[in-house]
């Protein structure tokens, strides 16, 4: 097994899925107090460290890490934000970039919205490339859907990758299955279903699409609803009530459109059922809308194992050869 370290680990959706690729987290840093609870509630075998990662020293582990991974925090980029980019206080690009210098891992794995694409940040993502370039790193970005990958909604994401340039750089990005998507309807059909609606299954016809991304909001902004006017629209398509969240699903007798639960959300995203988002349903909805997908981490995950094991394989058998040569 390949070992890790994730910042801005939020509700674990990343961790998860890295886990489930076969990596073993040796850190996992987030700042926020409840996605912390989180993480302990779900895993408690996980080494979480809950401070704000310009406090968290890599030093200590130079050298020694498979993987360092991070969702940097998106506001800075996002389109429904000011998109100040680098002037935003929540750009925490420079802190990755600095761990990637203390820690010297084998691999980055860096996750961020697709406004990062803007033309208006093409100098400042120019900037990373070449700084993980001048750090010692091959770079490979590129914009994925989680849609593409068995997840039952859009959201676009851009994944930067960075290979150490002494590794062979066998990289490519998962191959896309959009035809093992299922939609809206099929993936919360047996939840809608579990008080005996009688419209359950006109609604599954209705609901014959995947969703539109789905949205956390922040502390400041954004409550327990599925986000701003054009969302709502688009979930109404798709017969849910997009003005809220429900605390149960429809019972039998039940008449229009129905709003999902935190549950129902938590599977659009890729969660297993079994993940626990806590009790406070706000906050569950905010750790839910801006986690990054688990079967889209799994997946980048895999194909980065590709190359750990790769290197692993031959590589290191040629190294030997080759030294035994020179002996």
């Amino acid at each position: 097994m390949y070992n890790s370290i994730e910042i801005c680990a939020g509700a674990g959706g990343q961790a998860l899925g890295l886990e489930m690729a076969g990596f073993s987290h040796v850190a996992l840093v987030e700042y926020e107090k409840d996605y912390c609870e989180c993480l302990k509630r779900n895993r408690q075998e996980w080494n979480i460290f809950c401070k704000d990662v310009h406090h968290f020293d890599g030093k200590p582990y130079y050298g020694q890490i498979d993987l360092l991974a991070g969702g940097v925090p998106c506001p800075p980029f996002s389109v429904a934000g000011k998109q100040l980019g680098a002037d935003d206080e929540r750009d925490l690009f420079p802190q990755m970039l600095r761990l990637v210098q203390e820690i010297n891992p084998r691999i980055v794995m860096i996750e961020n919205v697709r406004g990062i694409l803007s033309s208006k940040f093409n100098a400042y993502r120019e900037q990373v490339l070449q700084t993980l370039k001048k750090l010692g790193y091959s770079t490979h970005l590129q914009l994925l859907n989680a849609s593409d990958y068995g997840v039952p909604q859009l959201r676009p994401r851009v994944i930067i990758i960075g290979i150490r340039r002494d590794l062979a750089d066998v990289f490519m990005f998962p191959e896309k299955i959009p035809e093992k998507t299922l939609s809206v309807g099929e993936t919360l059909y047996d939840l809608m279903s579990a008080n005996g609606w009688k419209a359950v299954e006109e609604w599954r016809r209705t609901a014959n699409k995947i969703a539109p991304t789905l949205v956390g909001g922040s502390k400041k902004h954004g409550g327990p609803d599925l986000g701003p006017t054009r969302a709502r629209k688009a979930w109404a398509e798709l017969g849910v009530d997009g003005r809220g969240v429900a605390n149960d699903v429809p019972d039998a007798d039940f008449v229009g459109m129905p709003r999902l639960t935190p549950e129902m959300l938590a599977r659009l995203q890729g969660f297993p059922d079994s993940w626990d988002f806590g009790k406070r349903k706000t906050i569950a909805c905010r750790m839910i809308g801006n986690a990054f997908p688990p079967p889209v981490a799994m997946k980048i995950g895999l194909q980065i194992k590709k190359v750990l094991d790769y290197e692993r394989t031959y590589c290191r058998g040629e190294k030997k050869i080759s030294q035994r040569a020179a002996i």
